[in-house]
């Protein structure tokens, strides 16, 4: 008789396995732009790129680039300003024959990058000209639709050439929902703990206090956020870069998104255009950290000091939108667990809505 099928007295083997996408060339500072060259050389990623750039950020880098570029490797060049499956399928075509993709710009430019490359399964090098939304560096894209955002799954950069000089001289509006972002990495980690103690959901510890840190560090810094300084555009690019890290870290954007991300979502379907992504997810985290128990009031001082908005009057959004967006919240990505997921009532929400304009 064989005792090949009986398990029991079988060595036991640790089979566990995660793969992460990380940036490799990270390089951000004063005119670094100029480098992009000799990381392209450092990459080997192939003789010809595809550069894609809006109609202002043509002229702020993305001819800059371009000229850079042109002793390196056969290059063609795309200008976009509009994100759309549409728009995405044109960039697709567009780099068909190409090697890997550049994108120059906004959040808007590098999605368009990030996920045309992904379905072509080329590399993509990240040239943000604005510190937005931590898009700039994550695996993550959104691209709007006439149900509101869509969430795709992507690449993250192989690199990112980030030039502060650029970054400091967008409107300061850019840089403050950049940090808005971040900020809300707090309330983020907070469901993200909430739901492994409630649902069993994974947690990446790494990729938890790494998002934490970040956070920490713009709030600490709060003071620091002034328009068109370069100083702050360092701190807010370098926060931005790590919190991308920590999603492609824990594989998923849990590390940066949570209730305050869905009720900015909601918001998108209900107030489509009105305020910026991480405007809006700031005042998603005032919200559900005073949910959490936590220090909501640190979390609305530090978005006033950085000049972000943290009411919906601030962004042009009315006050029953925005109570709508909280009770619609939990129908934005279901299995993705917050606590706006706990049962909100209409009058809670409303009372919610009314405490972010107390003093």
């Amino acid at each position: 008789m064989s005792a090949d099928g009986i398990n029991l007295l079988r060595s036991k083997i640790f089979d566990k396995l995660k793969w992460m996408q990380l940036p490799r060339d990270v390089v951000v500072g004063h005119d670094v732009l100029g480098h992009l060259p000799a990381v392209c050389e450092d990459l080997a990623l192939g003789d010809s790129a595809l550069i894609i750039f809006g109609s202002r950020t043509r002229e702020v880098a993305g001819e800059r680039v371009a000229r850079l570029l042109e002793g390196c490797c056969d290059i063609d060049t795309y200008c976009t300003d509009d994100i759309s499956l549409d728009a995405i399928r044109a960039v697709e075509q567009a780099a068909a024959e190409t090697d890997f993709i550049i994108g120059v710009g906004g959040g808007r430019v590098i999605d368009t990058a990030k996920i045309a490359s992904f379905n072509l399964d080329r590399q993509f090098i990240s040239v943000p000209t604005a510190a937005s939304h931590d898009g700039i560096a994550s695996s993550r894209a959104s691209v709007p639709t006439t149900d509101g955002n869509m969430s795709m799954n992507a690449h993250p950069p192989i690199a990112i050439v980030a030039d502060t000089g650029i970054i400091a001289q967008a409107p300061h509006r850019l840089l403050a929902s950049g940090c808005a972002d971040i900020i809300s990495n707090y309330t983020a980690i907070l469901d993200w703990e909430l739901s492994h103690r409630l649902r069993g959901e994974q947690i990446s510890e790494y990729a938890f206090t790494l998002s934490k840190m970040t956070a920490e560090i713009l709030v600490r810094n709060a003071d620091l956020i002034k328009p068109h300084s370069e100083e702050s555009a360092w701190i807010v690019t370098k926060a931005l870069v790590s919190s991308g890290v920590a999603m492609s870290i824990a594989g998923s954007s849990r590390p940066a998104s949570g209730g305050e991300h869905k009720f900015s979502h909601a918001l998108d379907r209900l107030a489509p255009g009105r305020g910026l992504h991480g405007e809006k997810c700031g005042i998603g985290a005032i919200i559900t950290m005073y949910l959490h128990g936590g220090n909501w009031q640190g979390i609305r001082r530090s978005l006033k000091k950085i000049g972000a908005p943290t009411t919906p009057a601030e962004i042009g959004i009315d006050d029953e939108t925005a109570v709508e967006a909280l009770l619609a919240a939990r129908t934005i990505r279901p299995e993705r667990f917050t606590i706006l997921d706990m049962g909100l009532t209409r009058e809670s929400a409303e009372r919610l809505i009314r405490m972010l304009y107390q003093e």
